[in-house]
């Protein structure tokens, strides 16, 4: 598999392209471009594991904020590998605050990252992905879906991505490609560690979930690797939720539930 995946170096990307290389080791080994914004240890060390995993590896920088940063990133990965089989737009950012004091160019960068980047990227692979019958997966989040007070705009924009990957998905599935989105709950990744450094917090966020414990990045990055793969070769425009049921959870919280004769 030729799969390019952005914001690599770490979190749910860098576990995406570890899951991917693992996969297709005994294939011959994976062709892996590992977009980030800047060098880092992380993408150094990334690039080594993934070698050890038998993958070619391409370590590009790109700026995913940018108007040409996608375009960029995509070309030289089509180039390098011949053409591109998978592509996963996951490089994403967030700065909370209240909405009656956000400043638009907040607004504009998490737009610019988090939907607009999803548009550019997959313009830029439309032909290589259409030559290859490949596929997109788009990470996007449960608060696109769930309203949360404090983000500033993350949601919107997590929301508009949503509908970017049903709309991609009818136009480019008459082509042979097929888009979808994977929306995590709660994650223990680098952007939310400093939570979890709190004992009590997790042990709190971790009860919230139905089934026991907040997600980590393989958790993501298992829901990736299936909708790339032929297994869900039939599955096109569809956000797969993957969050432990915490998202539905919201009667079982209501106080005084307990309370309530059974039967």
């Amino acid at each position: 598999m030729r799969v390019l995946v952005t914001g690599a170096a770490s979190g749910i990307g860098r576990a995406t392209c570890l899951r991917l290389a693992r996969d297709a080791a005994a294939r011959g080994g994976a062709r892996i471009a590992a977009v980030d914004i800047a060098s880092s240890a992380g993408l150094d060390s990334l690039r080594s594991d993934l070698e050890k995993l038998g993958a070619t590896v391409l370590v590009t920088h790109a700026d995913m904020g940018s108007v040409d940063g996608p375009t960029r990133a995509v070309g030289e990965a089509a180039a390098r590998f011949g053409g591109l089989d998978g592509l996963v737009s996951n490089a994403g950012v967030n700065r909370p605050g209240p909405l009656v004091d956000y400043s638009v160019e907040d607004w504009d960068w998490l737009f610019a990252v988090n939907t607009r980047a999803t548009w550019l990227l997959a313009k830029a692979a439309f032909t290589a992905l259409r030559a290859s019958r490949g596929s997109i997966v788009s990470v996007c989040s449960m608060s696109g879906t769930f309203a949360h007070a404090g983000l500033g705009a993350y949601g919107p924009s997590k929301a508009a991505a949503i509908m970017l990957v049903k709309v991609l998905a009818q136009e480019l599935g008459r082509e042979g490609i097929r888009v979808n989105g994977v929306s995590p709950g709660m994650v223990r990744t680098g952007m939310t560690e400093r939570v979890y450094r709190n004992a009590e917090i997790a042990a709190e966020r971790d009860a919230l979930v139905p089934v026991g414990r907040v997600a980590t990045p393989d958790d993501m990055a298992d829901a990736i690797a299936f909708l790339l793969s032929a297994d869900a070769r039939y599955i096109n425009g569809h956000d797969l939720v993957v969050d432990g049921g915490v998202s539905g959870n919201f009667l079982g919280r209501l106080p005084g539930l307990t309370q309530i004769p059974r039967g």
